[in-house]
């Protein structure tokens, strides 16, 4: 009844819905509770919140790492988490969108996984709501490693000794009682150790350190509070930065390609939801229905085309841009929002943009200044080793 109803509204409505102004409000503070080792690589960043079911361990780590490596969990035995998420490429594989198996592409461009522990949800469109419910939709999906169910990651395990006794070792589970759950926060413990702070930005803003921004990217963090707004999405607060608010907006990237099929392509969404179409299978498998945005998640019409803001650090390493690669450099992005959210300036923006995206009047010079202080989020060498949450620690 409720698809019916907003499918009534998706036909009623669409052509003549302006999506209202939103007020950007800053992330919420993570939890106090200390949970990593290495205070130096974290300089910058909140207390990595930990699960209070899924409490980290050594073994646990060692495991989700081994997990997340392994190729033989895709239907080619060519596939694993880290082809999409290199460490060599900070996480992410450097493509505009992934390959899986067999060569096949899906929709979207692959977000880094550094201080992905920190997002209150997961993926652009934030289906699920923590690591351990993203850690599954990867191996079951048709264009990344596409095996048919979760039960094939099991037989997989079942039959390896050594995944066994290492599964006996950390949850005290025996082969037949180990279910997908168990995988899922196996490797989900080893994401949350995939943190990474002390930037120059980090130990100019938060450790007083004058010399470590250049005069320019001093320039680009002005324009960048200021000018640029930037900070109304990306946010920094009084003792850390995240530079995500964790929610989501149509900043006009994508949408333009459905703008004249988004009735249609709205009601067949709701329609195939309705009738228990995976959400998951269908915005990386079909390219209009993944510029529904988080529209595909929650049918709200206001968030057609609205995907989640990304985190701004380590973006020097993470290109090409966006939630479909479609930007290539960190200027193509400042350009895009210098336009008010649009290819060129005075083109007419798409009719959900969100409502703080409008032209920045800033210069090439000034562009180039908020480029250079991007620059100055990217981890240092020195804390390139990830620090490991403790096991004793935990967050509600």
């Amino acid at each position: 009844m409720r698809h019916a109803v907003l499918l009534a509204l998706v036909l009623g409505t669409l052509f003549t819905y302006k999506q209202a102004n939103t007020k950007l409000l800053a992330a919420p503070a993570a939890s106090q509770s200390p949970s990593v080792t290495d205070e130096n690589n974290l300089l910058g960043l909140p207390p990595v919140p930990i699960p209070v079911n899924n409490p980290q361990t050594p073994a646990k780590i060692a495991l989700g790492d081994k997990l997340f490596h392994d190729k033989r969990f895709s239907v080619d035995g060519t596939v694993s988490c880290s082809n999409c998420h290199d460490k060599q490429k900070a996480f992410t594989d450097g493509l505009a969108i992934s390959v899986g198996h067999h060569g096949l592409t899906g929709t979207r461009n692959a977000p880094t996984l550094l201080n992905a522990a920190f997002n209150p949800s997961q993926f652009w469109d934030g289906r699920e709501p923590d690591l351990e419910g993203q850690a599954k939709q990867p191996l079951i999906n048709p264009v990344e490693h596409g095996l048919t169910d979760h039960k094939q990651v099991l037989e997989i395990i079942r039959s390896d000794p050594d995944y066994l006794a290492t599964f006996q070792t950390v949850f005290e589970v025996s082969g037949k009682r180990l279910s997908i759950d168990h995988v899922a926060k196996a490797i989900a413990s080893f994401e949350r150790t995939l943190v990474s702070g002390n930037s120059a930005f980090d130990r100019y803003h938060f450790n007083s350190q004058a010399d470590a921004m250049t005069a320019a990217q001093i320039r680009g963090f002005e324009l960048f509070i200021g000018q640029g707004r930037c900070v109304s999405c990306h946010t920094i607060e009084q003792d850390h930065a995240l530079f995500t608010d964790s929610r989501f907006h149509n900043i006009g990237i994508g949408i333009n390609r459905i703008q004249q099929d988004i009735p249609r392509l709205a009601q067949a969404f709701l329609e195939a939801k309705n009738k228990g179409g995976d959400v998951d299978k269908m915005v990386l498998t079909d390219k209009k229905s993944s510029e529904l945005g988080r529209f595909a998640v929650t049918d709200d019409l206001s968030q057609i085309g609205a995907f989640k803001t990304p985190t701004l650090r380590n973006v020097e390493l993470t290109a090409p841009y966006m939630h479909d690669g479609s930007l290539k450099t960190l200027k193509e992005v400042m350009v895009h929002y210098n336009n008010g959210g649009v290819a060129k300036a005075g083109e007419p923006v798409n009719d959900f943009l969100s409502g703080g995206i409008r032209p920045l009047d800033l210069s090439d010079p000034q562009l180039d200044d908020l480029v250079d202080f991007m620059k100055a989020l990217t981890s240092s060498k020195s804390s390139s080793k990830f620090a490991v949450p403790t096991s004793t620690q935990a967050a509600n």
